[in-house]
C-alpha cells in the first residue's frame, strides 16, 4: 500500500508546472530556456515575477491534489502518513518525470509543501529555515537541504518512527535531486542565487 501510495505521488509529480509555462510562454521547453532547469527559479528569471508565482501555484497545488486523494481516498487507512508517502512520491516524479527522460526540477516547492501539509508548525518552520540559509548564504541548494534535513528531527520526536524514516526517504530524494549542485559547492564553483532577479520585469 505505501509503494502504491508513492506510485500515485509520483504519477502527479510528473506534471511539470514551469514546462506548461514554458511552452505557453516562449513555445520552448523550460529545459531549453534560462538555466534549463524546469522549476519556479528558471521561470521567474527568464519570465518574471507573475510566471514564477504560477509556477509555484501549480507545483504546490499539485502536491496538495496527491495528498489528499491519498490520504483521504485512496489510502485513508495509512493516516496522515499518507500525505508523506504520497509527498515523496510527488517529489520523485517532479525530479524523474518519465516522459521526459526522467530530467525534472529540484523539488524544492514540492518538499515545502507536503513537509507542511503533514504538519503545518514544524513544516513552515523548516521552510522558513530554508528560506533564511538561501538569504543568508545565497546559495539555493543549501537552504533546500536544511528544509528536509531539519524537518526529520521532529517527524521522528513528535510524529514516530515510522513518520522519521519518510523524512529521511524525502531529505534523500532532495539530496539526490541537488547532488550536482552539492558537488560544485565542494568544488567550489557553485553560484549564487541572485534573489532579485524575480522582482524584474519581463523582458
Amino acid at each position: 500500500m505505501v509503494i502504491l501510495c508513492v506510485a500515485v505521488g509520483y504519477i502527479f509529480g510528473c506534471f511539470l508546472t514551469a514546462e506548461a509555462v514554458a511552452r505557453r510562454k516562449t513555445g520552448k521547453s523550460a529545459c531549453d530556456i534560462g538555466t534549463k532547469n524546469p522549476g519556479t527559479v528558471n521561470i521567474g528569471g527568464t519570465l518574471g515575477l507573475k510566471w514564477a508565482a504560477v509556477t509555484l501555484f501549480g507545483d504546490i497545488a499539485k502536491t496538495a491534489a496527491a495528498c489528499a486523494l491519498c490520504r483521504y481516498v485512496l489510502f485513508s487507512s495509512l493516516g496522515d502518513m499518507a500525505i508523506l508517502y504520497a509527498g515523496i512520491g510527488t517529489a520523485l516524479g517532479h525530479g524523474f518525470p518519465f516522459w521526459n527522460r526522467f530530467r525534472g526540477g529540484r523539488g524544492v516547492a514540492v518538499t515545502c509543501s507536503y513537509t507542511f501539509f503533514f504538519s503545518p508548525l514544524w513544516g513552515i518552520i523548516a521552510d522558513a529555515c530554508g528560506l533564511i540559509t538561501v538569504l543568508a548564504t545565497g546559495y539555493t541548494a543549501v537552504g533546500a537541504l536544511v528544509i528536509p534535513v531539519l524537518f526529520i528531527f521532529p517527524a521522528f520526536i513528535k510524529y514516530g518512527t515510522n513518520a522519521g524514516l519518510a523524512a529521511m526517504a524525502g531529505a534523500a530524494v532532495v539530496l539526490l535531486l541537488h547532488r550536482d549542485s552539492i558537488k560544485r559547492l565542494i568544488n567550489g564553483t557553485e553560484k549564487k542565487a541572485r534573489i532579485p532577479f524575480l522582482l524584474k520585469r519581463r523582458r
